[in-house]
């Protein structure tokens, strides 16, 4: 029993020390493609909302339509999601 335990452990160090050199580059693209959704996600709302004003809705619900429009690309939803 105890020789599982510590083979065990001797596997998830390994695993540890395989994954512990390429988590900066991991980070590091992950916040690239967070970003880049992001920013594509804003000018997709200001385009959804120039065509809502365009096609003749008034400013003010154009800007809340943006809003759900908004909602799902928000990274905070889905990190909330995750933690629970």
């Amino acid at each position: 029993m105890s020789e599982e335990k510590s083979e065990g452990s001797t596997n998830t160090m390994k695993l540890f020390g395989m994954i512990l050199p390429s988590l900066p580059l991991i980070a590091l693209r992950s916040s690239g493609a967070l970003f880049r959704f992001k920013l594509e996600a804003k000018k997709g709302g200001r385009t959804f909302q120039k065509e809502l004003i365009k096609h003749g809705l008034d400013e003010t619900i154009a800007a809340q339509l943006t809003q759900i429009y908004l909602k799902p690309s928000n990274i905070t939803q889905y990190l909330k999601m995750f933690r629970q």
